[in-house]
């Protein structure tokens, strides 16, 4: 009298008759398996991006919510060099001593640095402001009349480059090009004994 099997024996005995009919190998099915879990961790990878794109486009539309990259180290070693930060438009009469801020400045690039006062400008909504980096051991030059700035709100080390680098067309064209393949193999019809024996 034989004893009666378990579960997971029948199991095993069920998957290893799938695979005779089907001519396949256990190797051959785990390393589809395998290819297959590499695909869909790519598609939902891309998908998380492509949510962050969203967010990021909604954001900048509706809080005024944009990035900024530090290409030098006047801010180290809060913010170094290759650093990125997100910041959002506030008015000036928002800010405050301590704010690491950026100001759009007439035909020169903008500039990022921590408040070290603030006073009254010609407009109630106006503020005048004194910054500096805090690399720096000296005040910038001039004081800065604003009326809206861009507040720091975090940062991110290191992120700049990479950034940069997606801003390649050659890049661009190949996450393209990769991200289109990898969509065609994952819909691409299969033949019916590769779905599971019938």
């Amino acid at each position: 009298m034989s004893t009666p099997a378990t579960r997971r024996e029948r199991r095993e005995r069920s998957a290893d008759r799938i695979a005779e009919g089907s001519g396949e190998a256990p190797t051959a099915r785990e390393s589809r398996s395998a290819g297959r879990f590499l695909v869909d961790s790519a598609l939902w990878i891309a998908a998380a991006a492509g949510v962050v794109c969203i967010a990021l486009v909604v954001l900048a539309l509706a809080a005024q919510v944009t990035l900024i990259m530090f290409r030098t180290g006047s801010m180290s070693p809060t913010i170094p060099a290759g650093s990125v930060a997100v910041v959002q438009r506030v008015p000036a009469t928002d800010v405050a001593v301590g704010d690491i801020v950026t100001v759009d400045r007439s035909a020169e690039l903008p500039i990022t640095h921590r408040i070290t006062s603030v006073s009254d400008g010609a407009t109630a909504d106006e503020r005048v402001i004194t910054m500096r980096g805090d690399a720096n051991t000296s005040d910038d030059p001039f004081p800065y009349a604003v009326t809206s700035v861009r507040r720091v709100l975090f940062s991110v080390p290191g992120v700049a480059p990479v950034i940069v680098a997606l801003g390649d067309p050659l890049v661009l064209g190949g996450i393209t090009v990769a991200a289109t393949v990898i969509v065609v193999w994952a819909f691409w019809p299969r033949r019916r004994h590769e779905a599971g024996g019938a």
